[in-house]
């Protein structure tokens, strides 16, 4: 058995939280940020840059929500611009680019292929006339038409008049949350998952009609020890958990949109370039979108009635939905539920303005709404791709509350610059250089000294390296196995279920379960992937 390794950084284990919980509560934080999805990330990310004293509580696992139950993709959304707001696809596409440029390999630019049917709404004209602007905002040139004998991608012939091509992106998105935590602690912040903020603490001192608040009254969720802690200013940002009603005088309300998705084997739906496609059925836009050596399906978008503090899962109308689109452009393929590996469901955090709002699903706004009170910022809604957008608005109207700066004193040590030819990793295949950089780059020295004493194995069919279950246990917070292999790894959406024991065999000296621990974590991760990643 291969002995601990010991890399440059900090380790972030559970150990590493034990020693730093008992001291959260005699510090006067700047900022608490509430919520480990991906807003929260990002706004204690900026904090952690304007050198403020800032710490994020995550009351399951980062990413546990719809952040890691995304349809992978970073895109401006073309839908937003047939709604009118122009505003929100600009923001979008324009971040969409700076994703690009500044997390290359874990944002990967990928065209997209919109086919054209006879009597579909919109024709080329229209659609070509909205890519154009697509385009416009992102200052770039990517919208080309092809005639039938010339599109790029084996598609059903029936009907169809031409395609149109546009480019948008992909990515791992619990990778982009890990990525940007690991470069907020990297700049001083603390990050504590499982623990639950249960009420705030008000000051007696009246401001206007409201009470300050000024500190939260918290729990540990693995050992349900309470304490308080003291703060500037707390920025809530979780997501479908957020009580629009209360923050909203009973003027708004969350409307919980649930979107599954499924993964099929690359072998079996073979596809180089993304496709957007109407579904034959309600004229809605899907996605198939080649992923991680896999293909996905997605999304629905529906109502979502379950409780939320259960992990959401497809249902079998979903699922013909999906297998119908899909039969809509690959008939030939034949594709059925017997060739599903797994399935995905997230659920939307959609604020709406009555309780009464009952409209299609797909026509709500994606836009984000704020809510400021004394000691207390709040937000819900918006989208992955804006995530920088909405933690800035954030941070402007925490900084009103707690008096800190808004200069940049910080900035993340760019390491992997200066470490780049490693030879372990110089020796693997271009592109999975290029992952492993983008993922990884927030704390490249110690990922490289990992690798470097594990290998370049990969597990099983996947292009994951075994190298990384090992890095996430000693530097990303594994606290439960499905932390590992859905959200720090993404081996169980990839259907790679009958590992564990191997798993646990080459992860054992990191985690430092005894036997009965392991027992527990294999069966409920067995547990989690059979009802909330499988078939219904």
């Amino acid at each position: 058995m291969m002995q601990a390794i010991q890399a440059a950084a900090q380790p972030w284990t559970q150990a590493w939280r034990e020693q730093v919980i008992p001291t959260l509560a005699g510090q006067e934080w700047d900022l608490i940020v509430v919520g480990g999805g991906i807003i929260g990330a990002g706004i204690l990310r900026e904090a952690a840059r304007l050198g403020w004293r800032c710490l994020l509580l995550e009351q399951r696992d980062f990413a546990w929500g719809s952040s890691s139950r995304t349809s992978k993709m970073v895109h401006g959304g073309l839908r937003y611009i047939a709604q009118g707001q122009f505003a929100l696809t600009r923001d979008s596409v324009r971040e969409r680019q700076r994703l690009l440029q500044e997390e290359t390999g874990l944002v990967e630019l990928m065209p997209f292929l919109y086919p054209h049917y006879r009597g579909e709404f919109p024709g080329r004209l229209l659609l070509g006339g909205a890519l154009w602007l697509y385009d416009r905002f992102a200052a770039s040139k990517t919208y080309h038409y092809y005639p039938v004998r010339k599109i790029p991608q084996k598609i059903n012939p029936e009907q169809l008049i031409g395609a149109s091509e546009y480019q948008d992106a992909l990515t791992d998105d619990a990778g982009l949350v890990m990525k940007v935590l690991s470069e907020a602690r990297a700049m001083g912040a603390y990050i504590v998952s499982y623990v639950r903020a249960l009420q705030p603490i008000y000051s007696d001192v009246v401001q206007g009609a409201q009470r300050r608040v000024i500190g939260l009254q918290v729990e540990d969720q693995l050992s349900a020890t309470q304490w308080q802690l003291s703060c500037r200013v707390v920025a809530q940002a979780k997501g479908v958990w957020t009580d629009v009603a209360q923050l909203s005088g009973g003027q708004q309300y969350m409307r919980p949109l649930r979107g599954s998705h499924i993964l099929v084997p690359y072998a079996r739906l073979p596809i180089k370039q993304a496709l957007s496609i109407q579904h034959p059925q309600d004229q809605r836009l899907l996605f198939i979108l080649p992923w991680q050596g896999a293909t996905i399906i997605g999304t629905t978008d529906l109502d979502h009635h379950g409780d939320l503090n259960q992990e959401p899962a497809i249902d079998q109308a979903e699922l013909d939905y999906l297998l119908a689109a899909c039969a809509k452009v690959f008939p030939e393929a034949q594709i059925t539920q017997r060739d599903v590996v797994s399935t995905w469901s997230g659920v939307r955090p959609i604020v709406a303005h009555t309780q009464a709002d009952s409209g299609a699903p797909s026509a709500q706004s994606r836009e984000h709404t704020l809510w400021v009170e004394p000691g207390r910022v709040s937000i819900a809604g918006g989208k992955l791709t804006t995530f920088r957008l909405l933690a800035l608005e954030v941070i402007e109207a925490c900084a009103d509350l707690n008096g800190c700066p808004m200069q940049v004193v910080t900035e993340l040590k760019k390491d992997i610059e200066q470490h780049s030819e490693n030879p372990c990793i110089a020796a693997l295949p271009y592109a999975a250089q290029q992952r492993l950089r983008g993922r990884y780059g927030g704390n490249w020295v110690a990922f490289t000294e990992v690798f470097q004493q594990v290998g370049a194995e990969q597990v099983a069919h996947t292009a994951i390296y075994w190298a990384e279950l090992i890095f996430a246990c000693q530097y990303e917070l594994v606290i439960h196995l499905d932390d590992l292999l859905l959200r720090r790894t993404r081996l169980g959406l990839l259907g790679v279920v009958d590992l564990v024991e191997q798993v646990r065999a080459r992860c054992q000296p990191y985690l430092t379960w005894d036997q009965q621990r392991w027992e527990e974590e294999i069966q409920t991760y067995l547990g989690i992937c059979q009802q909330f990643y499988s078939l219904p």
